[in-house]
């Protein structure tokens, strides 16, 4: 696994939400989707629900919480920063946020890398 520091960052709203699935479920972790089910949403999980790759790439954390993306999907990602946000609305069937009326969301602003 690459670590690649500071390419994620929480809004506000994001780090809300967090702190009420943390609550719920204990330690969770992040991967960035780029599957066909949910876009690209930043899928949430229970650490050690998800099995992170030899390749992924750890872009930092958020909440304390890490957040991981393919390496594949860096390389097309490595020059944006990715701001995770809350919407209204229910998440994937595999994200934790799922059922809470609210999701993440991924939006991105360029960066220097």
């Amino acid at each position: 696994m690459n670590t690649v520091l500071d390419q994620v960052e929480a809004t506000p709203a994001a780090l809300e939400l967090l702190s009420e699935i943390i609550a719920d479920h204990g330690p969770v972790m992040f991967h960035q989707s780029g599957g066909c089910c949910d876009g690209s949403s930043p899928m949430c999980y229970a650490q050690g629900d998800f099995r992170i790759g030899e390749r992924d790439v750890k872009l930092g954390e958020i909440g304390g919480m890490p957040f991981y993306i393919s390496a594949s999907q860096y390389e097309a990602w490595k020059h944006t920063r990715l701001i995770i946000d809350v919407v209204p609305g229910r998440g994937g069937m595999f994200s934790l946020d799922n059922g809470r009326e609210k999701r993440f969301l991924t939006r991105s602003d360029l960066c220097a890398v």
